[in-house]
């Protein structure tokens, strides 16, 4: 899967060997998932509601252990993390692809950086 950078003109490919699907309040929702740093764990590149708001708006990432003999994982979102891209312009983090854009508010994980949102006045409010 190819996908965009932070720095303009840039790509990044990752293998993904799958979809996570789960629902949110009753809605069904799924995830791209890129192979992982560890042999058979995953990783997830994503932005939802709070993006850009509370939350670094280019992307988060959230490390998935790997999945059990049915295939599942659990998405704990309270260890979404900011790649470096949220620390400095020079940074080429990976862009989430079009469909990790969740429609919902993933209140968990790491926040906007102090220096972005002191940077940011729109942020602020």
């Amino acid at each position: 899967t190819t996908v965009g950078a932070a720095v303009e003109g840039l790509q990044h490919i990752y293998d993904a060997p799958g979809r996570i699907e789960f629902c949110v309040d009753g809605l069904p929702l799924s995830l791209t998932a890129f192979n992982g740093v560890t042999p058979g764990s995953l990783s997830v590149l994503f932005t939802d509601t709070t993006s850009g708001i509370t939350t670094y708006g280019a992307n988060r990432s959230l490390a998935v252990g790997a999945p059990d003999e049915q295939g599942r994982v659990t998405l704990d979102f309270n260890r979404a993390v900011n790649l470096p891209c949220a620390y400095t312009d020079f940074a080429t983090c990976p862009l989430p692809p079009t469909e990790n854009r969740l429609p919902v508010a993933v209140e968990a994980g790491e926040k906007i950086p102090y220096g972005r949102l002191a940077a940011d006045p729109a942020a602020r409010s």
